[in-house]
């Protein structure tokens, strides 16, 4: 006799983890926006949040504890793409908007295309920032110079398109998976509903152009 699928492995479950891992990526989203706008103010006040970052004894259970979210938030909604994919094979033959009323827009008709795109996005990132070069703040041993790292990096125009991109790309997966994300778990009605879609485009707006307006800024010469 075969066991019984657990609920977590059902169409129904993949849902409700692919919502919970995406709320807690955007929490995170949140912070590390708060944190990165943070190099507009002053160099020191920026290489200083970083020191205390990187030197904070939470930041590796955390890194690991946001990994295994991202993972399981990518697998999970590459399954459901796949399996609504195989229910039904051959796409419509022409798409309309429902109207005003409806769900559908772009964002929430290029999620997966926007999520594909940040797969990619994301350990780019890393590279260029958290695994890039390690300059030292001159006069304070141990501290790195990330200040000294964003305005090199942003100074080049293809990477500062590259970045503009990708958080134009984040405010529409903004702006759809926050809002739906409450729906998966339950937490919608037809007023409710409302409120969520605008809170998720405040939210892609918020999140995605304080992200935005770094590279913008440094690349115009904008730095203190």
């Amino acid at each position: 006799m075969r066991p019984r699928p657990s609920f977590f492995s059902s169409s129904v479950g993949s849902k409700y983890l692919v919502a919970l891992s995406g709320l807690a990526l955007v929490g995170f989203l949140v912070l590390h926006m708060a944190g990165n706008v943070l190099v507009l103010l002053s160099p020191e006040v920026f290489n200083t949040y970083g020191d205390r970052l990187v030197k904070n004894p939470l930041l590796i259970p955390a890194e690991i504890g946001l990994l295994v979210l991202f993972v399981m938030h990518v697998y999970k909604t590459v399954r459901l793409w796949l399996g609504a994919r195989e229910a039904r094979p051959q796409g419509y033959v022409l798409q309309r908007w429902a109207g005003h009323t409806s769900r559908k827009s772009w964002a929430s008709s290029t999620m997966i295309l926007s999520g594909l795109f940040l797969l990619i996005f994301v350990p780019l990132h890393l590279a260029t920032f958290k695994y890039g070069a390690h300059y030292l703040v001159q006069g304070e041993p141990g501290v790195r110079d990330l200040h000294r790292l964003v305005v090199e990096v942003f100074s080049q125009p293809g990477y500062v398109l590259f970045y503009s991109i990708g958080m134009v790309l984040v405010g529409f997966h903004l702006w759809h998976g926050a809002s739906s994300a409450f729906q998966s778990i339950g937490v919608s009605s037809p007023r409710l509903g409302a409120r969520l879609r605008l809170g998720g485009w405040v939210l892609a707006v918020v999140v995605a152009g304080g992200f935005f307006i770094i590279p913008i800024w440094v690349f115009f010469g904008g730095r203190p």
